[in-house]
């Protein structure tokens, strides 16, 4: 009987030679991510169970992103916490406040690779699997028993497949056609389930827009989002990969619990409307929306090519009077190259606010948090009430591209109206 790849990756980890979703296997990890948020109440249950030694040193990876530079005296003291802690696991792949948001270092870095088997203590962790691997999230109690034994307890997820077919059009993008899919299956509508987006459109995709669409497959439930490796993936790798790996694809008898296809040369620009992530709608039927703040950042759509279409909308222009437009780029290397292109200086003629690499607004806690009543148009993955601050205050998700026009006309604009 064929397996997919979520279950070829966990047989493997399991040391079995074939698993069928449902069973309970415990499985060695090969990469453990924690951060700045939950990497405190990981040591904490690390020292309450009274361990001293960590696995393997070299499968950990710790990085501070979420309240960088530390914004209270408690932050302060966790980053403390972290420091010491690695220093004394002599853990190697420690990065402070200077890397930028996790989910984009670690494939910088070279940790997501085909075939693995990577958790970490964030939802979004489902974005590596753009890089063929089975990537999830768990909690900081699971997190403390990779940190001890290195192995996992999973339940075989059922698996379900995605094919794309055909080329995006102008200024839309991979997040207006993972929200456009977010709305139809449902915020749950493939919970526990392993997603695979496949197909020719998928090999279309840049490996930046492939871990877009991967990072918000926990928004329609997903337990993995996975896209099969090809040439542009091992292109990424290059230079980049931690040790050996060895890609894994899905038998063409595996065995699928749904399927859908896409035909995305007719897509328009979509938008999540407050306050569902899968309340989605074409740009056009919420363009009278006035905004408060556009914000470009996250580990969804900060990455080099989203800042670049955005600074092609913005150049030569100014963002609207009275919308504060943030831009974050999600990490250190986006940020220099961008910096050595010239994009930041256009972002900052235009008149926005460039900050240092992390999660920012997305957070909601630390810089660009909104107010009452006020209305942000966001790059980001999540638009949950208080996301980014007030709870009375409305988060539209959308495009690098519609963030950016949206900014400049000071309402929901249709990028390819600009």
């Amino acid at each position: 009987m064929g397996m997919t790849t979520a279950e070829k990756i966990l047989a493997r980890a399991s040391g079995r030679k074939q698993v069928v979703p449902g069973e309970i296997v415990e499985a060695a990890i090969d990469v453990a991510m924690t951060h700045d948020i939950e990497g405190p109440m990981v040591l904490q249950g690390f020292r309450e169970l009274g361990a001293k030694k960590v696995w393997d040193p070299s499968k950990i990876v710790i990085v501070f992103d979420h309240q960088v530079p530390a914004n209270s005296i408690d932050a302060a003291v966790n980053h403390i916490m972290l420091r010491e802690f690695a220093a004394e696991q002599k853990i190697p792949n420690f990065y402070d406040v200077f890397e930028g948001v996790c989910h984009v270092v670690l494939p910088e870095k070279g940790f997501a690779l085909p075939g693995r088997l990577i958790v970490g203590t964030d939802s979004h962790t489902v974005t590596y699997g753009a890089f063929g691997c089975f990537s999830t999230g768990i909690g900081s109690t699971d997190m403390v028993a990779v940190f001890v034994t290195g192995k996992l307890w999973f339940r075989v997820p059922e698996s379900a497949k995605i094919t794309v077919e055909g080329e995006l059009p102008r200024r839309v993008s991979s997040k207006d056609l993972i929200l456009k899919i977010i709305g139809d299956v449902g915020a749950d509508g493939e919970t526990y389930r392993s997603v695979e987006l496949v197909g020719p459109g998928m090999r279309n995709i840049t490996m930046e827009g492939r871990m877009t669409m991967c990072n918000m497959g926990v928004e329609m439930g997903a337990k993995a989002t996975i896209v099969p490796p090809d040439d542009l993936t091992m292109r990424y790798l290059r230079g980049r990969a931690k040790g050996t790996f060895k890609p894994v694809y899905s038998d063409s008898d595996a065995t699928y619990v749904e399927e859908h296809t896409y035909y995305i040369k007719n897509l328009e620009p979509q938008v999540a409307c407050p306050h569902r992530v899968d309340d989605v709608h074409p740009v056009s039927e919420v363009e009278s929306v006035e905004i408060d703040q556009a914000f470009l950042g996250s580990c969804t759509n900060a990455r080099l090519e989203d800042l670049i279409e955005a600074a092609r909308i913005l150049k030569g222009r100014k963002v609207s009077k009275g919308v504060r437009m943030l831009v974050v780029p999600a990490s250190r290397e986006i940020y220099l190259e961008a910096l050595k292109k010239g994009i930041l200086s256009i972002f900052a003629e235009a008149g926005a606010l460039i900050e240092s690499p992390g999660c920012a607004a997305c957070l909601g806690g630390h810089v660009g948090v909104i107010g009452p009543g006020e209305v942000c148009i966001s790059a980001s993955n999540r638009n949950f009430r208080g996301r980014q601050g007030s709870p009375e205050a409305k988060i539209y998700l959308a495009s690098p591209a519609t963030v950016a026009a949206s900014a400049l006309k000071g309402k929901i604009t249709d990028p390819r109206d600009v």
